[in-house]
């Protein structure tokens, strides 16, 4: 998953209320021509954590190769990885790549959980969203998309994650300004999203927006990957559509003048389960 690193900046380049009907429609669109993307694969809440952290910097290839490794070697309990030496954890997870730092990571996460919740993730699970929030980026190796992650996919907190996609599709379609950081776009989408209703949750309106934002993220991520990259891809891509009109004309001719937004980077977020988004 590419990171995004930029500063906070103004809000809508365009009428605030085009840019929230364009944001809800960009949903309807994708999810009619993808259907529920399903994201995250974790079968349990340490799994996604541990995705979480493995995914920086490398594709979801990657992590599911090492998350096999940790399975085969029966690593995948926080009482395994409690106990692991450095140099099995990093054995196991080799194939993510950058696996002393993972390695150290996912210590340092285990720790948080003994110190703070009694070792206990389903104690973690029950603490305000705010307070684990801060929790977790007080924890080395975890930042805030990383943070928003296990939010959002192992905890179900109505928490938008941001990478490096959502920036570059909210850019191009100038729904914010260029300079809009992390902060200030996951604000403007959970601003934007506010009452949106894609289908009642039984487990109601809270829930309702977990799903939302669950599967508006994987929506963008396929975008990106496919279609918004560095080197844009309009001329097919479902989001053409609510271009503004000069950049449609001109992405007939030439995408270069839509630039990047950001570098590119080998974390290529999660290419989802049975190769997702």
């Amino acid at each position: 998953m590419p990171r995004m690193d930029a500063p906070e900046a103004t809000g809508p380049t365009r009428d605030a209320a085009s840019v929230r009907r364009d944001v809800r429609r960009a949903y309807r669109i994708l999810r009619r021509r993808n259907g529920h993307l399903d994201w995250w694969p974790g079968r349990t809440p340490l799994e996604v954590v541990v995705g979480a952290i493995l995914t920086q910097n490398t594709s979801w290839t990657n992590v599911e190769r090492a998350i096999a490794a940790l399975a085969r070697g029966r690593l995948m309990s926080l009482r395994a990885l409690r106990r692991a030496t450095p140099a099995e954890l990093e054995r196991a997870i080799r194939p993510s790549g950058y696996f002393r730092q993972k390695a150290r990571k996912l210590k340092a996460f285990v720790a948080l959980c003994d110190t703070r919740y009694a070792g206990s993730l389903a104690r973690m699970g029950r603490t305000p969203t705010a307070s684990l929030r801060d929790a977790l980026l007080a924890t080395w190796g975890i930042g805030p998309e990383t943070a928003d992650s296990i939010l959002l996919y192992a905890f179900d907190r109505p928490v938008f994650v941001v990478d490096a996609y959502t920036a570059r599709v909210a850019r191009r379609h100038a729904w914010v300004a260029a300079g809009c950081g992390y902060h200030a776009l996951q604000r403007f989408f959970q601003e934007q999203l506010r009452g949106a209703r894609v289908r009642a949750h039984p487990g109601g309106p809270r829930l309702e927006r977990v799903a939302l934002y669950n599967d508006y993220h994987a929506q963008l991520v396929w975008v990106g990957k496919h279609h918004c990259r560095p080197r844009p891809r309009c001329a097919a891509c479902p989001l053409r559509p609510l271009l503004p009109a000069s950049d449609r004309r001109d992405s007939d001719r030439s995408p270069a003048h839509l630039g990047s937004s950001g570098r590119r980077s080998p974390r290529a977020l999660h290419p989802g389960p049975r190769s997702r988004p």
